[in-house]
């Protein structure tokens, strides 16, 4: 929000929905399915900028230690197809190894953006 004499504040959604379309998502509801996957340690789910459908799911992942096999991207995103409406479809799906947090341990999902825009930049300056 743009205040008047130039401040720019940041506030968090006053719900925690994305506006995918004409759907509602419902952040918590994809946060708990991806937490009730065994091999998921953290996870925060984002609004995603998309020029067709406005937002779309983005989900940032931290995996549990100590995994003899890690799941790829690609099986994480099979799960959540099997256990979210048809509807819900997670378009961007990041593992990290750690998920930025405040100091009384609540996830910062803006610090997750950032750092997700950043890494794409760099990799278009790259190439």
């Amino acid at each position: 929000m743009m205040h008047p004499d130039g401040y720019l504040e940041t506030k968090d959604r006053s719900k925690d929905v994305i506006i995918n379309g004409r759907e509602n998502v419902s952040i918590v509801e994809v946060e708990s399915v991806l937490y009730a996957n065994l091999a998921v340690y953290e996870a925060a789910m984002v609004a995603w900028p998309d020029d067709y459908w406005g937002e779309t799911p983005c989900a940032f992942v931290c995996l549990k230690g100590g995994l003899k096999r890690k799941p790829t991207e690609k099986e994480m995103m099979e799960y959540c197809r099997a256990k979210l409406p048809h509807y819900i479809v997670i378009k961007t799906l990041v593992f990290k190894e750690e998920l930025p947090k405040t100091s009384t341990g609540k996830i910062k999902k803006f610090r997750c953006i950032v750092a997700n825009i950043m890494s794409q930049v760099m990799c278009l300056l790259c190439n």
